[in-house]
């Protein structure tokens, strides 16, 4: 009920004009060139964050739970990793702009040893600045959903290979990576569908500086100059459609690697 009727609202409303006429003419105005622009830099901050943020948050799920840390480690980051992934919007938008803006802590450090990070073409409120803020809850994500399956290499299958004479890096390439591989993919593919329907920190942070495709269907939905609901209907069935797909893709990819965890 709280999942299906509101998609299929959106759906219905994605193919009616104003009075309630059925018309394709929604789907027709989604070529609009800024609207192709808006979906364009929103799956590039999307694959751009899930794919730092998957590599970033595998090598600290390998560090913590086969790097040979203290135990303490791994329960200290694995909660820090469940509050971090859920921290977002205009917090999270408002630390980053403390931090990192122009005149943020770091940057103000930074300048008073002589580099200024916006002075070498670096801002917080562009494509890298909200990919960079995206990756404070990307990260962790990862790491919460990636440390089952770095879990599930059993350590009998280390010992085998080293009995049968492989080296470190063979038994790496040949037995750990092909059974994370499904999982790390899956993983991917949920963290972009996570950063592309992220509108709270984006709006927060960059307004309309960055036109991404959650801030265009809030101002067609609710803005006071570009508001037409019905189109903002079809751009969200436009999003429902790619996050869609990015979760069959995950569903698959997830099931394939649970073999290996059983």
């Amino acid at each position: 009920m709280f999942l299906i009727l509101p998609t299929l609202y959106l759906i219905l409303g994605a193919f009616q004009n104003a009075d309630g006429v059925f018309t394709l003419e929604n789907i027709v105005e989604l070529a609009q060139p800024t609207i192709r622009a808006a979906y364009w830099i929103s799956i590039k901050v999307s694959v751009a964050s899930s794919l730092l943020g998957a590599f970033i948050g595998l090598a600290i799920a390998i560090a913590i739970v086969r790097g040979g840390l203290p135990n303490w480690t791994r329960s200290a980051t694995l909660t820090f990793s469940g509050v971090a992934s859920q921290f977002a919007g205009v917090p999270l938008a408002f630390a980053f702009l403390a931090t990192l803006g122009r005149l943020g802590l770091v940057t103000v450090l930074l300048r008073s040893v002589g580099f200024d990070l916006y002075q070498h073409g670096f801002n917080v409120l562009s494509f890298w600045g909200l990919t960079l803020t995206y990756l404070y809850f990307q990260i962790p994500l990862m790491v919460v959903i990636i440390t089952p399956a770095i879990d599930g290499i059993r350590k009998e299958w280390g010992e085998a290979a080293a009995t049968l004479g492989a080296t470190q890096w063979q038994y790496w390439r040949m037995v750990v990576i092909p059974v994370i591989w499904p999982s790390f993919l899956g993983t991917v593919i949920l963290l972009f569908a996570n950063s592309f329907g992220a509108i709270a920190t984006a709006y927060a942070l960059t307004g309309s500086s960055l036109n991404i495709v959650p801030i265009v269907l809030y101002a067609q939905i609710r803005g006071d100059v570009l508001h037409n609901a019905n189109l903002g209907y079809a751009i969200a069935f436009g999003m429902i459609f790619i996050t869609g797909l990015a979760n069959i893709f995950y569903i698959w990819f997830r099931t394939r690697s649970e073999r290996w965890l059983k």
